[in-house]
């Protein structure tokens, strides 16, 4: 099958022809019809996450954001059959641990994240064990790009901003990074009745986000952006979303809170800050503020989130800005070291 295929970290990625996989026993071969390109793989590929465990063994297929049609089903495999159409959690569990049987399967104690635990959506083929737990019906009315743009930082958001912020109609919600994360942070806030303001400081970005339902724009190039949410909240956002993970806009996020406000930690760091940010703890106690993290979504919560796209509640093919081939895909994501690309790119010709 044809891949593209990180060999060497901080390389060029190469297309080639790779072996096609084998069936698991409690699982099924995709044949991918789109992949999501993530800035989680440029994560990967940059050889970031050591610290927290994350040691690829190369040559490795990267590709975590994808959907498709079942070839094969292993002979444990009960809920899909050849010719399912399918999406894939970015976080699967195994359906047996404390976290899972208590409705957290994207932090199972046994994780498995396609592309990174064994390969992903980069090829053709792909082999997704835990198919009966982890694996989602794909609605006729949902196109695969659109599945594919929910991948992680869709439903990350949705998982984010719905059940871990817990966001209401009426509150502001500042979102720090307009990336393909933050665009989604900001769509989903839009569609459920909050009022979202985006902080970037690219102004296509601020525009995309204009066009993904922000109420307002902050271009953190040209003003404090602090000082700039607060003003447009009177007096600060229920809800701060840092959407990148570097320190400047997580503290800046957590500066923008009101009093009891709820910070949202979706972007994760790179190696500049390896994991470590220094927080205002005294501000966080003052404040009453309370910080919470996003990883995934549970598989059991994607009947609701396809429903709203179904219905059109939710669009999240709209912040698709292209569709590429698989022989495109390494310039779009080396493209992702300058922050140079907008909105969700999504590979659907292999």
């Amino acid at each position: 099958m044809k891949a593209m295929v990180l060999e060497a970290f901080r390389s060029p990625l190469v297309v080639r022809e790779v072996p096609d996989p084998t069936t698991p026993p409690d699982g099924v071969i995709i044949r991918v019809e789109a992949n999501g390109i993530c800035r989680s793989d440029w994560h990967a590929w940059q050889g970031d996450w050591s610290w927290i465990g994350m040691r690829l063994r190369l040559p490795h297929v990267l590709g975590h954001e994808f959907a498709g049609v079942v070839e094969a089903v292993g002979a444990n495999v009960q809920r899909f059959k050849p010719g399912d159409r399918v999406v894939v959690p970015f976080t699967q569990g195994d359906g047996t641990c404390e976290y899972c049987l208590a409705g957290h399967s994207n932090v199972c104690a046994h994780i498995l994240m396609p592309g990174f635990s064994y390969w992903g959506g980069y090829g053709r083929l792909v082999a997704v064990p835990r198919a009966d737990t982890s694996l989602v019906a794909l609605p006729d009315t949902v196109d695969f790009v659109a599945a594919a743009s929910l991948g992680c930082r869709f439903m990350t958001a949705f998982h984010g901003v719905v059940d871990q912020a817990r966001v209401a109609p009426g509150e502001w919600v500042a979102v720090y990074g307009a990336g393909g994360v933050g665009l989604s942070a900001v769509h989903i806030a839009a569609a459920i009745g909050a009022r979202p303001i985006a902080v970037d400081i690219h102004p296509d970005k601020l525009a995309a986000a204009r066009e993904a339902g922000a109420e307002a724009t902050v271009d953190a190039r040209t003003t404090d952006p602090v000082e700039a949410v607060r003003a447009l909240t009177g007096g600060g956002a229920h809800v701060a979303v840092d959407a990148l993970g570097v320190a400047e806009t997580c503290l800046n996020a957590l500066a923008s809170l009101k009093k009891r406000g709820r910070h949202l930690q979706i972007g994760m760091t790179t190696q500049a800050e390896s994991g470590r940010v220094p927080l205002p703890v005294d501000l966080i106690v003052q404040k009453e503020i309370q910080f919470v993290g996003s990883l995934g979504m549970p598989a059991w919560r994607y009947p609701d989130l396809l429903g709203m796209v179904a219905a059109g509640k939710l669009r999240p093919q709209s912040l698709v800005s292209r569709t590429v081939t698989i022989d495109e895909a390494p310039d779009v994501l080396a493209a992702m070291t300058d922050f140079r690309t907008l909105g969700i790119q999504v590979v659907s010709q292999w």
